[in-house]
């Protein structure tokens, strides 16, 4: 199953043994970055093949899977946010501005592909990743359909968030979660993939061996996010204002995301003597947190825990950014005074 990830395994199993029996629409869920676009793309595929393997893959050479490598496959639609999209490599547009939601126009183009008949004469697929990126139009436009499900249309939606999707629409799915490897486990294939130092890039990727192969290929999240965490290790000399200038064009979910593993680390440190996220910065955390108030660092982390929530759809990303830099710089400066009274 080279086109499965090894600890997918029984996922793939439980995706195979539905081929008879196949609702009208799947959801696949579990944490981000474990594979789950990737095995629910290649179940379309094999739905789609004409010469799948015994294992139940794809061929990779039948017509059907040059369309689909082709990402032009009549008989299949990927719904995703326009952010998430590989199609536009111009670097023309600013991500910032494109769209990190599913429109109701997107789901609403489904109504005439799900009425067409297949080119091949057998299934559809759709595939919709994240669902919960939807907003509240798409969504209710999905379960009208879902309601009354077209013949022979398979919908395939794949979720880092179900609790986020409507209670109607995770009803009307057959649903299948998606385990994720062990810390072994992912080290193991890293290596295999040759990722140098996997254990540092997986705890970076919050343990996500997927997305930990990706930021390794990448360099690491950008001189934004190094810079971050330079600031974030001299409370004393950061300047608010001059680091949330230079993350504004940062995605703020991303940026929330390293702010709380840094904090995690803190506390961790903190309580226990020992470190999760940023192993390379062991001796600094361990300044920092001597130098801490915990009161304030747990509310901070509570901060930053609501700043998250909400990180979709910031007003104001660079004042998000500047209020929770004054919120860490309160850990410290707090105790410092403590200490001097």
């Amino acid at each position: 199953m080279a086109s499965v990830y090894p600890w997918q395994s029984a996922l793939w199993q439980s995706l195979q043994d539905l081929r008879g029996r196949l609702p009208h629409a799947l959801l696949i869920k579990g944490a981000q970055g474990i594979g789950k676009r990737e095995i629910a793309a290649e179940f379309a595929r094999s739905l789609l093949c004409e010469q799948r393997g015994a294992d139940g893959t794809a061929c990779g050479a039948c017509p059907s899977c040059h369309w689909l490598a082709q990402e032009s496959h009549p008989d299949f639609r990927l719904i995703q946010p326009e952010a998430l999209s590989a199609s536009d490599e111009s670097g023309s547009e600013d991500e910032s501005k494109k769209s990190k939601q599913i429109s109701v126009d997107q789901i609403r183009s489904l109504v005439h592909f799900s009425n067409l008949t297949a080119h091949q004469g057998g299934l559809k697929v759709i595939l919709i990743h994240p669902a919960e990126a939807m907003n509240l139009n798409a969504a209710n436009a999905l379960l009208k359909t879902l309601e009354e499900p077209p013949h022979g249309v398979l919908f395939i939606l794949v979720s880092h968030k179900p609790q986020q999707l409507l209670p109607t629409i995770r009803s009307r799915c057959l649903a299948l979660s998606a385990v994720p490897p062990t810390k072994e486990e992912s080290v193991f294939w890293l290596e295999s993939q040759g990722v140098v130092q996997p254990e540092s890039w997986l705890a970076r990727a919050g343990f996500a061996p997927v997305a930990a192969q990706a930021l390794a290929e990448s360099g690491g999240e950008g001189k934004e996010y190094t810079a971050l965490l330079q600031s974030l290790s001299r409370p004393d000399q950061l300047d608010a204002i001059a680091v949330a200038e230079h993350l504004q064009r940062a995605e703020p979910a991303k940026v929330i995301l390293l702010l709380q593993q840094w904090t995690y680390d803190l506390i961790d440190i903190y309580l226990a003597r020992q470190v999760r996220y940023f192993a390379e910065q062991t001796a600094q955390l361990g300044r920092l947190a001597q130098q801490a108030d915990l009161y304030q660092l747990l509310q901070f982390q509570r901060e930053l825990n609501e700043a998250r929530r909400v990180a979709g759809h910031p007003l104001n990303p660079r004042l998000v950014f500047e209020t929770l830099l004054y919120s860490y710089q309160k850990v410290f400066f707090r105790a410092t005074r403590h200490a001097v009274h």
